[in-house]
């Protein structure tokens, strides 16, 4: 049900993405501390929803198809966000195109795969490239400017930050192959299908 908790959790997670953009687009230092803290806070929800409904059992189709939308809104989102409001440099540009190139890849995959009544699981890999993404982007959003505010400008918070955004690249260029790799194989499946000869008929004495 849509009023269930984890189903609420991801709501919330697709609610908090305006007031994420109209945080970040105050551009300053405490509206970056503050769209910080709501990026985080809607990440932790990507984990609690799941663990919430594994445990007690309600797990539901309306969940399935939100939780990775809402992921993908807030990701898509933070990305855009840093890249137009100009928190990226040119090199963290590439590892931001190469995460949305991967999102709308799987998406793509997903699409194919549900016709076929297939599921496409999350791997191990997966999930640690999520943990890292959502990191770097948290501490993107926050920045050099939000890091003085709160008294640590003497850290390089954004260097820190697109270190980790190239690492999340790279885990989501592996995860990315992987996700092809099996679209790949159902594709290839289906095709062997379609051109197998039909079977003969046996004749009758």
């Amino acid at each position: 049900m849509p009023t269930d908790l984890p189903n609420l959790l991801t709501l919330a997670r697709i609610a908090a993405v305006p007031l994420l953009v109209l945080l970040a687009a105050l551009q300053t230092p405490w509206g970056d501390v503050a769209a910080c803290a709501l990026f985080s806070a809607a990440a932790i929800t990507d984990y609690f929803d799941g663990k919430i409904a594994r445990e007690r059992q309600l797990i539901s189709a309306f969940g399935r198809m939100l939780d990775p939308i809402a992921d993908k809104l807030l990701v898509a989102a933070a990305l855009m966000l840093l890249a137009g409001l100009g928190r990226l440099s040119l090199l963290g540009l590439l590892p931001a195109i190469v995460i949305m190139l991967r999102e709308i890849l799987v998406s793509g995959l997903r699409e194919y795969l549900a016709g076929l009544a297939v599921g496409l699981p999350v791997t191990r890999l997966a999930k640690w490239k999520t943990g890292v993404q959502m990191t770097a982007l948290g501490v993107l959003l926050a920045g050099d400017r939000g890091a003085a505010a709160l008294g640590l400008g003497a850290l390089p918070i954004g260097a820190l930050g697109e270190l980790l955004l190239w690492l999340a690249a790279a885990l989501t260029l592996l995860t990315g192959w992987d996700y092809l790799r099996a679209g790949l194989r159902h594709a290839e499946k289906q095709d062997s299908a379609r051109g197998s000869p039909a079977p003969k008929e046996l004749s009758r004495p």
